[in-house]
């Protein structure tokens, strides 16, 4: 499995017994390279813009599923013994463990996540240096998209390689230059934050909850966990406590890395309504306010920042659903799948960032809670188990409710929609899919309570 070879990067050794701190900070620091990516730079920005003078809940339920969950789900992956998304998954059903997982490697790879990366990369780090008749064109967009993707393609044929070019040497430049915008836009802002747009006004915590689904990293944490389990069994370490504890240490590194730019992100987009307005997407936003602070110095330092951070993103993606499919349908060369999605994620990319975005929306809101789910019931699986009732019952009830709100999303309201705006707690609040999840997860437990009634008296 490919996989194995682009989870092993040279410059991580890691001893039989356990691992340093400066070992595990490299560890962290390949993680936060990876989960950093387009969503991880746009929408903080966006939601500072919209959140206003409600920035401060605004951004702690952004935190919550930007960071939180993602870390979280690393955990989940590092207990879990010689498991991945698809043996956590099939807890709820044969069925389900099989076309969940595929759903999910489709989001964040060509679908969704991969084209994002090249779109944004374009539109903020490219577009503003191009004219604008050839942006009106599209030849540039065109033209890049197949460099970008072409790169991609070759670099993620090698994947060993890669991960040791993400930790010494694009992750530290990806840092600098973030900490340079961050660090004038802060200390120069360009104005005071305003009010905020009606969709902050009310719960400003529940709706940046939901704006952390745009970035996949709670998604991405199934995938990406597998990043520091193989490395740490590449070299020998086999105990599961000591999975668990690198797992924490490397997940708490890069969740603190990304909660302070993702800050940082989110006050720009706050004080940038007075010199901007409010404008479409992030991109905009962080394109004009480099624009404004470094003229066209900032405009290439944000290209150069951009590219990094999409394209390490990018590379990961692929690798990580080529090697799946190839895991899946093994007929199938490595290869043959890194062009394929390659090809596809070219050709959606150029669709645009806004309606990449919109497209995806739906999706993410119909799958989200039913990660979250699977998530949490992992952390609980020494108390949970693995082959009770639990699983299937709390992941069916949350994702009825979630599933209603996807089709609902995509701007097809269902009559059901009514009666749970009615009846269930949250429900208008995006959060709908919480109470359902736990009372399924309640019957499920009373099932298990008998069926293990029924295997006590079998003995």
């Amino acid at each position: 499995m490919r996989l194995e070879y682009y989870l092993q990067p040279n410059f991580i050794v890691l001893k039989s017994t356990g691992i340093s701190p400066k070992e595990t900070f490299f560890i962290g620091l390949m993680l936060f390279a990876v989960f950093f990516g387009a969503g991880n730079l746009i929408f903080p920005l966006s939601l500072g813009q919209a959140a206003g003078d409600q920035l401060v809940p605004a951004i702690l339920g952004f935190l919550l599923t930007g960071v939180g969950l993602p870390l979280l789900g690393v955990i989940a992956i590092g207990m879990a013994k010689n498991e991945d998304v698809q043996s956590i998954s099939a807890r709820v059903h044969p069925v389900f463990g099989l076309l969940f997982p595929v759903i999910i490697y489709l989001t964040i790879g060509p679908l969704f996540a991969v084209p994002r990366t090249g779109t944004v990369s374009y539109e903020i780090g490219i577009a503003p240096l191009l004219t604008d008749s050839l942006r009106a064109s599209g030849l540039g967009g065109l033209v890049y998209s197949v460099i970008y993707f072409g790169v991609t393609y070759l670099l993620s044929l090698n994947p060993g390689k890669v991960v040791d070019r993400i930790g010494k040497i694009l992750t530290p430049v990806l840092l600098l230059i973030l900490f340079v915008l961050l660090i004038v836009s802060i200390t120069n802002p360009l104005g005071s934050i305003q009010a905020p747009l009606t969709a902050y006004e009310y719960a400003p915590f529940f709706k940046g909850f939901q704006e952390g689904y745009l970035t996949m990293d709670t998604i991405g944490s199934f995938i990406f966990g597998l990043i520091v389990i193989n490395a740490i069994r590449a070299k020998g370490v086999e105990a599961p406590k000591s999975i668990a504890k690198v797992c924490l240490s490397a997940g708490l590194i890069a969740a603190s890395g990304l909660a302070l730019v993702y800050v940082g992100l989110a006050y720009t987009g706050a004080t940038s309504v007075t010199a901007l307005g409010h404008v479409e997407n992030g991109g905009i936003i962080i394109s004009t306010v480099t624009q404004l602070q470094f003229g066209v110095f900032g405009s290439l330092l944000l290209g150069v920042a951009i590219i990094f951070a999409c394209l390490t993103t990018s590379v990961g993606l692929i690798v990580a659903c080529a090697s799946y499919f190839n895991k899946l349908r093994p007929g199938i060369s490595y290869k043959t799948y890194v062009l394929v999605l390659t090809i596809v994620s070219a050709i959606i990319s150029n669709v645009g960032l806004t309606q990449i975005i919109s497209f995806s929306v739906p999706v993410l809101v119909a799958i989200y809670p039913m990660v979250i789910v699977l998530i949490i019931l992992s952390l609980l699986s020494p108390v949970v188990g693995k082959r009770n009732s639990i699983y299937p019952w709390s992941v069916l009830f949350a994702g009825i409710v979630s599933l209603v709100d996807g089709v609902n999303a995509a701007g097809l309201e269902l009559e059901i929609s009514k009666l749970f705006a009615e009846y269930l707690p949250l429900y208008s609040l995006g959060m709908g899919w919480l109470v359902p999840a736990i009372v399924g997860g309640f019957i499920g437990y009373l099932f298990s309570l008998r069926n293990r009634e029924v295997v006590l008296a079998s003995e």
